[in-house]
């Protein structure tokens, strides 16, 4: 992957995490146990400190980056979507960003708590656990049930055991040029699509 040392500083990635070889890591950064950071994702720990708990994932595309002196963190559990940036935010254990979502300096997403997909989240802007966070700018729409933050934390497992069979399973190769007769499918885990637009 492109790792980079900067002012001395280099990124940690602990062995039981997956990064995958086109994510790019500079400097102050630090990841944890069991995560999962996906193709195309830029961790930028020249200014501040980037930090992912145990068992969060980033996903494609997005950007984590913060001003000087500043964390931008993703506490355990947390699941970030395709294409999401955190600059200099923190985001509680076992939350969840949607795709698209910008989250900016100094806000706090509680634990539990959803931003739905395409949500601007101003900074200094903070949430209370268990929370929906919707709109451009933001706010707080409803408390979350416990059936959904269930379903959130099944998909997060979902990217845990990814992280794991990506470590363990995969390799860089040329494609086929064709389909085979008996191609098989990706085996299928609990987490599903949400009915309803978060």
């Amino acid at each position: 992957m492109p790792c980079y040392s900067l002012n001395g500083l280099t990124p940690v990635v602990h062995p039981t995490a997956y990064v995958h070889p086109t994510a790019v890591l500079i400097g102050d950064v630090i990841i944890g146990p069991a995560c999962y950071v996906g193709p195309l994702a830029s961790l930028r720990g020249d200014f501040g400190r980037i930090v992912l708990q145990q068992g969060a994932n980033i996903q494609d595309t997005c950007v984590m980056h913060g001003f000087p002196d500043s964390d931008t963190l993703v506490e355990r559990n947390g699941h970030i979507g395709h294409g999401a940036v955190l600059h200099g935010c923190q985001i509680g254990e076992n939350a969840l960003v949607g795709m698209n979502a910008v989250v900016m300096d100094g806000a706090r997403i509680g634990a539990n708590s959803f931003v739905s997909a395409a949500a601007f989240v101003k900074a200094g802007f903070s949430c209370d656990a268990q929370t929906l966070v919707m709109g451009s700018p933001a706010i707080s729409k409803r408390k979350l049930t416990d059936e959904e933050v269930a379903w959130k934390l099944a998909g997060t497992r979902e990217y845990q055991q990814l992280a794991q069979r990506c470590l363990e399973q995969m390799v860089e190769c040329q494609p086929l040029t064709e389909v085979e007769s008996h191609r098989v499918r990706q085996q299928a885990g609990a987490y599903r699509t949400k009915g309803e637009s978060l």
